[in-house]
């Protein structure tokens, strides 16, 4: 029996960030209970689409609330990009590397992980414990009746990925490749847990909302005859007006992904939405509605069979700045 026989329904669950008494509020809100201290459902399935860590004030306890839960069988999870930051940044290079670390401790990546770091500064053997986990967390979940990745759904690279890794976990070899962007373990990891992006024309750059110059924009991997750069963007931060108007050329439209309608249902987070919670396309949730940026933090409940995906089957509960209490819609 597949994990999607054994259950009613699934509550795929966006991107926590540390939001962890914000976590337990939607948690209960979705009908999950304690019990000897792991949340879990009679019926139903919690699916996590990654990241977990960095950025929020209890990263540590959404860590053990959700592997508790994994470890029971009241959940699953793919890897997020932040999950993957943490095995780089903490993961030494083999020797006769340019680098002492596979992700250079540079001042950008420190801040990105500085939160994880400090709350687990008293627990070292916890932290590597956690490490150790990341690396049984599979890149992508396809359940024949729904899809899960971080941020991006790529036939053909997972499926290039599958052949050799059937259960959609990377390896330290893989780990340790995936630092060459240029090499496929680099491409699979950019693609599935980052998503698609362009470069801005003619050495243009934006200066982001989370304070970063970025030189590139994320893009839609579902977006049927796209005409303009306006048509294609997906991130928070607009395009300059002159940018987003500007057309594209035939082979900036050939290195596109398309998902199709006829997929089964998508679930993915990592884009920062704000605004009341829907779906992207009939087949397409992203449930990242940057909870830990006191947004939403927000699950999608699928029935079993369900094929399409509708506005009404969104629960969210919205984050608050009084520690972390959470009231819900």
């Amino acid at each position: 029996m597949s994990e999607s026989q054994k259950y009613r329904g699934f509550d795929f669950i966006g991107d926590v960030h540390g939001c962890a008494r914000t976590l337990e509020a939607l948690l209960e809100k979705l009908d999950y209970r304690k019990i000897n201290g792991v949340y879990s459902h009679k019926h139903r399935q919690a699916i996590y689409v990654g990241d977990i860590v960095d950025r929020g004030p209890r990263i540590r306890e959404a860590l053990h609330i959700v592997r508790d839960m994994v470890e029971h069988g009241s959940a699953r999870i793919v890897m997020g990009n932040h999950e993957y930051n943490a095995l780089g940044y903490c993961t030494r290079a083999r020797p006769g590397s340019a680098h002492t670390y596979l992700r250079e401790h540079t001042p950008r990546h420190e801040r990105l992980i500085r939160e994880t770091l400090d709350q687990f500064a008293n627990y070292g053997h916890e932290w590597n414990e956690f490490l150790e986990w990341f690396m049984t967390l599979p890149l992508v979940i396809d359940d024949q009746s729904f899809r899960v990745v971080h941020a991006c759904w790529d036939h053909e690279l997972i499926s290039q990925f599958l052949e050799h890794h059937p259960d959609g976990l990377i390896t330290e070899d893989f780990l340790h490749a995936s630092t060459v962007r240029d090499s496929f373990a680099g491409h699979v990891m950019d693609r599935l847990l980052r998503g698609t992006d362009m470069k801005l024309p003619d050495g243009m750059s934006i200066h982001s909302s989370d304070g970063f110059v970025r030189t590139a924009f994320r893009t839609k991997f579902w977006k049927a005859e796209p005409e303009t750069y306006g048509d294609i963007v997906f991130q928070p931060d607009a395009l300059p007006d002159e940018v987003a108007e500007r057309r594209l050329s035939e082979r900036e439209r050939r290195m596109l992904l398309f998902y199709g309608l006829e997929e089964p249902p998508l679930f993915v987070g990592h884009y920062w939405l704000q605004g009341a919670p829907r779906p992207i396309r009939p087949n397409i949730a992203c449930l990242d509605y940057s909870a830990v940026k006191y947004g939403k933090l927000v699950a999608y409940r699928l029935e079993a069979g369900d094929r399409k995906l509708t506005a009404d089957n969104f629960v969210w509960v919205d984050v608050m700045r009084d520690a972390g209490d959470a009231a819900g819609r």
